[in-house]
């Protein structure tokens, strides 16, 4: 599974332009697309190793195969997170000063 990286720059609300605004959302929502593949693939590789586990595995090796699943999975859904407040808090800012 590829961890997406999160773009680079977000345009300042206060001084971007109309293209720069939308050029970010198709930036923001390809990013969404690309970290929901990474959710997805991640989850069914966890359920392809839960699955092949030996009929003996130990509870405590179960819990660490989640908790390892759940880590990575709450990591991805945190930066995605951020990544969203921050692209709408500057669409926020552009909205307001531009007349619509």
């Amino acid at each position: 599974c590829t961890y997406p990286r999160p773009p680079a720059n977000l345009p300042d609300g206060n001084t971007a332009t109309r293209d720069e605004m939308v050029a970010a959302n198709k930036v923001v929502k390809q990013y969404n697309t690309d970290m929901t593949a990474y959710l997805e693939c991640i989850k069914t590789d966890y359920d392809g190793t839960v699955a092949k586990l030996p009929a003996d595995a130990t509870e405590d090796q179960k819990k660490q195969l989640a908790a390892k699943y759940a880590q990575k999975n709450d990591a991805a859904v945190d930066e995605l997170s951020g990544v969203a407040a921050k692209f709408n808090e500057q669409l926020r800012i552009f909205k307001a000063k531009t007349p619509q």
